[in-house]
């Protein structure tokens, strides 16, 4: 029998933990649970884990630190529970990576389905994480540090490039030739300007990291991790 998914709930709430595992388990799902933050990353180091719901006001750290944390290493959906249905709590939970919100009291049956449907959408290969960054191929975007990037056809195009190989070497010429469809009337120079402008808003996003790398002579690599 094919293994059922294994869901990851921090809360502490204890009527709110019960009923919630409660629903999933009657669901078929494996229903673990922490009440701590700062719990949540250590488990998702073990493996196994294949979605999490995270309380945004738990007792030792807020969930949008755990999920911003969370998000530098993993791509596991995660689904945030408040007891606020304040507009600006959800963008900001959204803009950190999570994948759905709900906001309390909420219907445990609702729960479930939107667990089954992030499920099926992570399952079905929308995304893929890449280190920090998180390529969503179907809707042409690319996420970075939590944010998801403005950028313009021909950078979503290089930055594609250079992760579908972490770490690879790619010359100006083979940019040149896949990322761009009017290759022969652009030059390779084109190519730096776009590395330079895409530089920017990586950095914009994170000062500390610049995550492509220069190989003089050679061309460009990124650097995901």
């Amino acid at each position: 029998m094919p293994r059922m998914p294994t869901i990851l709930l921090a809360e502490d709430e204890p009527a709110i933990a019960d009923t919630v595992l409660y629903a999933l388990r009657a669901e078929g799902f494996t229903a673990e649970h922490v009440l701590l933050g700062g719990s949540v990353l250590p488990r998702l180091k073990q493996g196994g884990i294949d979605l999490v719901i995270l309380d945004v006001g738990l007792p030792d750290r807020s969930g949008f630190e755990v999920c911003r944390e969370l998000r530098t290493t993993s791509a596991v959906p995660v689904v945030f529970l408040t007891a606020r249905n304040d507009e600006i709590d959800r963008v900001l939970g959204l803009e950190l990576g999570a994948d759905d919100y709900m906001a309390k009291p909420f219907s445990p049956r609702e729960l479930v389905a939107r667990v089954r449907a992030r499920l099926r959408r992570h399952e079905g290969g929308e995304t893929q994480r890449r280190g920090r960054f998180e390529v969503d191929a179907a809707a042409h975007r690319i996420r970075y540090a939590g944010h998801w990037l403005d950028m313009t056809r021909y950078e979503h195009a290089l930055l594609h490039e250079l992760l579908r190989r972490p770490g690879a070497i790619l010359s100006r010429a083979q940019l040149l030739d896949r990322a761009w469809e009017d290759a022969l009337e652009s030059g390779e120079r084109t190519v730096d300007t776009h590395v330079k402008t895409l530089r920017a808003k990586l950095r914009a996003l994170d000062p500390s990291r610049d995550p492509i790398r220069t190989h003089r002579g050679l061309g460009y690599s990124i650097d995901v991790d």
